[in-house]
Formats: structure tokens, C-alpha cells, sequence
């Protein structure tokens, strides 16, 4: 393309200015929102892996789950009102999980909300049973005091390790090792308080008590099973192989023998930080795409105005045909106008894109989240490149019969 097409459909732009303006607003609309989506889209890619943040990639998960229909009722399963709780995960289990030559650490967890109290104060609090091993398996440290030994729970100690927030809430600037919080009317002393971890699995871990795992069982909920252990992998080359192990100590001891019936999931960290990158990428390539139907309605909306252009300047057109212009002098120009329009509007539409994502990083901060903000080179690509592809794909028709047009019948259109 030479630069006389360039010249003469930036001068028609200027001439026409609201219309042109219109026409790029249109535009600039839907790139911004393509450009939002997707950093939304990393900004929520990153809050969902921030919550696995806090196990290691050698960390395996083992949970319990209801077993097939076809197993039928169990003596293992408790029916409740809101479904069934199994309980078959035991001590047993965990014990022979803990000899597999491949684990390094492994620890049973059990969870609830209780009302915790000191000096006046109440708070409904989330309550862990985490066991002695758990900062081996876990990435949290304790930032004051220290954390409960192996001897503590087993022999069911009531002592307690704070969240950060949970520390603040019940003692504010007090200092808090060697107090006594009250659980149930039962004292429980304060022995560590720990770093501030963020959140996993949309828990804020600040605001949580913890307790030895077999205190909780005993003192709290009358249980003997727990519902989920995590352990930690000596050797991460071997994560798939030691999986197929875990499941066939447990099918043994819950005297299991058909695979389809286990009363057990156990999932990697890996595999679920590909998981949820999958679903999180999924989700945003469905909204861009949403958008670029959008945008597609306003490739129409360019076509119908190069339309108007072409009949309101017939006289012109003539005119330059006349004087000498060829088919594809004329057919670039009006070419050119179709792409300028809505580059600027891509141009425009990536400036807004910029500053609504900014606003949903600073929302999305303002309420603890995880987020980032990050505008990527590939949604600039691809919003400059599709709105000039829109610009080529609907401009080129009322383009071509622009240049199409006989000169002769074009000058009596005066």
C-alpha cells in the first residue's frame, strides 16, 4: 500500500470525525474488554495456584469420598441428614502410609469451627487438628513460641497454635505464649503463634487455630478417624508409582477389592495446580471469545458506515477515476480508512483495557486476594490484530464496490 490511500482516508476520517469516533468507540469497547478478561483471567489464575501455595510439589493428598452406589450400605459410613461421612480413614492407615520408603512425612488433619474465648473476648474461630509433623509437609514456619511435639499429641496435651490474625483478634498487642484460651469451657495454652501463610483452598489459614490432630479426635469431636492426611514425598520422580502404592495399602486395609468402590481420592499437588490452570485458562478463552462475537457485531456496524461512505462520496469517487485514480487506488483508501478506524479504536480500547484491569487489581487487592496485574504482549497482539483483521474483513466489501463503480454514473450521482 502506498502512502496516497494512507493520506486521502485519514483526511475522510478528519472530515467525518463523530462518526469516526463513534465507530472506534464501538471498537475500543470490545478490545477492552478482551484486554480485561485475560488479565483477569492471570489475576484469577493466580489467586486459585496461590491457595495450593502453601503445600509443596511433592505434597499428596488423600481424602476420603463416598464409595460407589454398588457397594451399598457399610458399617464404616455413618448416614447423616446432610449426606454420609465415611469413616474408615484410621490411625492404622496413617501408620502404614508413614512406612512407604517414599515418604518422608505424613500426618492425619481434622477441621471444624468452635467458639474460642480469652479475656472477655469470643470469636468464632476456625479449628484445625493438625498433627505434630504437619510444618514437614506443610511451608509454614512459626513465627513465635514453637509448635507442639509428637509426645503432646499423643498424649492428647490441650495446647494450641495461633494464626496471626487469630492472635490479634483474641490478645491485639498482648503478648500471647503461656496464656490460656477457653475451647468448649476447656483450657488450651497458647504455645506458638504462627507466620502469616495466606490462603488455601479459599481458607484464610490466618485466622485459624491449630491443635494436636488426636485432641481434637478425642476432646472435641469423640472421633477416631479423620477425613484427610497429607503427606510429603521423599522423591518426586517417583510420585506415580508410590500413588499406586498408597491406594493399595488402603484398599487393603479398608478390604477393599474392586477399585471402583474405594472410599478414598488421593490427588498430587501437581495434578491439581494443572487442574485448576486448566479450568482458570478454559474459562477466560471462553469470555475472550464471548467478547470477539462482540466484536464481530461491530465489524458490522463498520461495514454499514463504509457503506454510507461510499454513497455519500459516489460524486468523489467519480471524480477521482476520472482524474486518473485506478480500481485499486480507490478500493485501498476506502481499505484504509476501514483498517484506521478500528486500529485507533484497538489502540483506544487497549489504554481503557489497561485501566479496568488496574481497577480490578486494586479491588481485588483491597480484599486480601491474591491478584495480579499483568497485561500480557499476546492479548496486545491479539486485540490490535483482530481489530484490524475486523477493520480488512468489513471494510473490504463496500471497499470493493467503491473501486467497482463506473465513473460515468458516479458523476451524475452529483
Amino acid at each position: 500500500m502506498n502512502l496516497t490511500p494512507v493520506n486521502l482516508a485519514y483526511a475522510s476520517i478528519r472530515r467525518q470525525r463523530r462518526r469516526a469516533i463513534l465507530t472506534m468507540l464501538a471498537i475500543s469497547i470490545g478490545i477492552s474488554a478482551v484486554i480485561t478478561i485475560i488479565a483477569a483471567g492471570k489475576g484469577m489464575q493466580r489467586l486459585v495456584l496461590g491457595q495450593l501455595e502453601v503445600f509443596g510439589p511433592g505434597t499428596i493428598s488423600i481424602e476420603v469420598k463416598v464409595p460407589s452406589a454398588k457397594q451399598g450400605s457399610s458399617d464404616n459410613a455413618v448416614g447423616l441428614a446432610s449426606g454420609i461421612v465415611i469413616t474408615t480413614m484410621k490411625d492404622r492407615d496413617l501408620r502404614d502410609i508413614l512406612k512407604h520408603p517414599n515418604i518422608e512425612a505424613a500426618y492425619g488433619m481434622v477441621s471444624g469451627q468452635e467458639a474460642v474465648s480469652y479475656g472477655g473476648q469470643i470469636k468464632k474461630t476456625v479449628l484445625f487438628g493438625y498433627g505434630a509433623s504437619a510444618p514437614e509437609v506443610e511451608k509454614f514456619t512459626v513465627a513465635e513460641g514453637r509448635y507442639y511435639s509428637k509426645e503432646e499429641e499423643e498424649s492428647l496435651a490441650t495446647v494450641a497454635v495461633l494464626g496471626s490474625k487469630a492472635r490479634e483478634k483474641l490478645f491485639g498487642d498482648e503478648d500471647p505464649i503461656g496464656k490460656n484460651i477457653y475451647i468448649r469451657g476447656k483450657t488450651y495454652r497458647v504455645v506458638g503463634v504462627m507466620a502469616s501463610r495466606g490462603s488455601a483452598f479459599f481458607i484464610d489459614m490466618d485466622d485459624i487455630i491449630l491443635i494436636p490432630t488426636k485432641t481434637m479426635q478425642k476432646k472435641l469431636l469423640g472421633i477416631d478417624y479423620v477425613p484427610h492426611i497429607l503427606a510429603k514425598l521423599k522423591d518426586n520422580n517417583q510420585t506415580a508409582s508410590t500413588v499406586e502404592d498408597l491406594k493399595e495399602i488402603l484398599r487393603s486395609n479398608h478390604l477393599i477389592a474392586d477399585p471402583s468402590r474405594d472410599d478414598f481420592a488421593i490427588d498430587t499437588m501437581a495434578d491439581a495446580t494443572k487442574t485448576l490452570s486448566t479450568v482458570t485458562e478454559g474459562v477466560t478463552l471462553l469470555l475472550v471469545a464471548l467478547v470477539c462475537v462482540s466484536l464481530l457485531v461491530g465489524g458490522v456496524g463498520i461495514m454499514n458506515i463504509m457503506y454510507v461512505s461510499v454513497a455519500e462520496r459516489t460524486f468523489e469517487i467519480g471524480l477521482r477515476k476520472a482524474l486518473g485514480a485506478r480500481k485499486k487506488d480507490i478500493l485501498w483508501q476506502f481499505l484504509a480508512e476501514a483498517i484506521l478506524v478500528t486500529l485507533g479504536g484497538g489502540v483506544a480500547g487497549i489504554i481503557l483495557g489497561a485501566i479496568l484491569a488496574l481497577i480490578v487489581y486494586l479491588a481485588a487487592e483491597s480484599f486480601g486476594l491474591q491478584w495480579v496485574y499483568v497485561i500480557s504482549l499476546s492479548s496486545v497482539i491479539l486485540a490490535v490484530s483482530f481489530s484490524a483483521f475486523i477493520g480488512l474483513l468489513f471494510g473490504l466489501y463496500p471497499a470493493r464496490r467503491a473501486a467497482a463503480l463506473n465513473p460515468i454514473e458516479a458523476l451524475r450521482k452529483e
